[in-house]
């Protein structure tokens, strides 16, 4: 196999070089992108607010005295007991006797 008899560049060239190559690319990497810009409208929701479902820490009674008893109630699964209830609007989830969260439909 030949070998190569051609003398090595120096740091000093190879960066030379390196810088002379990549030069005609610089002004492209510094142009704006071009692109459209999208705006769209909120929109109106029509899920209960935050506010309008029961909130972390309240318990059983205190969610049936505010918002009434549930459309459905789903027994106890698991360790710790998670029960569910369902209400036309939104989802209640407890531990024990005690709220975890409260999900919109």
């Amino acid at each position: 196999m030949p070998r190569d008899t051609r003398p090595a560049a120096s740091g000093g060239a190879a960066a030379a070089l390196l810088v002379a190559l990549s030069a005609p690319a610089l002004p492209a990497l510094a142009q704006e992108p071009a692109g459209d810009t999208l705006a769209v409208p909120a929109a109106e929701s029509t899920t209960p607010a935050a506010a309008e479902r029961p909130t972390r820490g309240m318990r059983m009674s205190q969610v049936e005295a505010r918002y009434g008893a549930p459309a459905t109630r789903h027994s106890a699964v698991g360790s710790p007991p998670i029960t569910r209830w369902d209400y036309p609007g939104f989802v209640v989830f407890f531990e024990q006797d005690f709220v975890v969260h409260a999900v919109t439909r």
